[in-house]
């Protein structure tokens, strides 16, 4: 859940508006599955992305590297061209500079050394430029993949994702009670009930669970339906529910058929 500051916080900042992909002064809602605590940034809507200390470590440190042969390797060219610079503006010393008239009056030897300095640092250029440019783009995939293949649902869909997996859960409780109950040899009280169904959930999957029995009962309790058999001549039955108790405190739960009339029953008249 992230709530932007109003207008006045970026308005002073000399932001537009207009420009924002997010609303200020509003709530956002997100719903992830499995997000590394050190990539929840990565979720953020105004997220800038920016070099790390050890990106930029690993970064310079080879591009200096690289850089100390290719400037030994450079410096004939380069004595060579500035002698012939300080040949033309009058400035003695060609022989400390590597230049002499000849070279001077000859174009080839200048234009050859001016190429191959240039191709030279410009493929190192081009290649820093292109190392940068990796690891923006792998940074980039990293947050596409995480916003693609781990969001779930946003803003309203959010709450209607946390609903139906709370409904989910509610009717495997429901599932849960009746199925014991209708397949138990003996009536159990709610007490029973909840070891059962918690010592069945251990042998089963190998998990511990402490059961919530109380609202799962209340929650069969409230299922009511009318039920008519065949051999009942009534016009109008009462409503049963699928869970009851008898004069001794245990649990009963209708069989499986009149359960399914039940719900059938349920279901046709949820809108009426």
């Amino acid at each position: 859940m992230i709530k932007f500051k109003d207008n006045h916080h970026f308005t002073a900042q000399n932001l537009k508006l207009d420009s924002l992909n997010f609303t200020p002064g509003k709530i956002y809602v997100y719903l992830y599955k499995n997000i590394p605590k050190l990539d929840i940034e990565l979720l953020f809507p105004n997220i800038k992305i920016g070099m790390t200390w050890k990106d930029r470590l690993l970064l310079g440190i080879p591009a200096v590297g690289a850089a100390i042969p290719l400037a030994l390797r450079i410096v004939p060219q380069l004595l060579l061209i500035v002698g012939i610079l300080l040949y033309f503006t009058g400035i003695p010393g060609l022989e400390a500079w590597k230049a002499n008239p000849q070279q001077v009056s000859n174009f080839m030897p200048v234009l050859a050394a001016m190429l191959s300095l240039t191709m030279t640092l410009g493929g190192f250029a081009f290649k820093q430029y292109n190392d940068y440019q990796n690891k923006r783009i792998k940074f980039q995939k990293k947050v596409t993949e995480t916003l693609f293949f781990r969001n779930l649902a946003n803003n309203a869909t959010a709450f209607h994702a946390l609903i139906d997996e709370a409904e989910e859960e509610q009717c495997k409780q429901i599932i849960l009670v009746y199925y014991h109950l209708l397949t138990h040899p003996a009536s159990l009280t709610p007490e029973q009930l909840d070891n059962l169904i918690e010592q069945w959930m251990e042998a089963k999957f190998g998990v511990k669970i402490d059961f919530d029995i109380n609202i799962t009962l209340h929650h069969l309790e409230t299922i009511r339906g009318k039920l008519r058999r065949d051999d009942e001549d009534i016009a109008n039955p009462p409503e049963l529910p699928l869970l009851s108790y008898d004069e001794h405190g245990t649990c009963r739960v209708l069989p499986l058929e009149d359960a399914k009339t039940i719900i059938d029953f349920v279901w046709d008249n949820a809108f009426s």
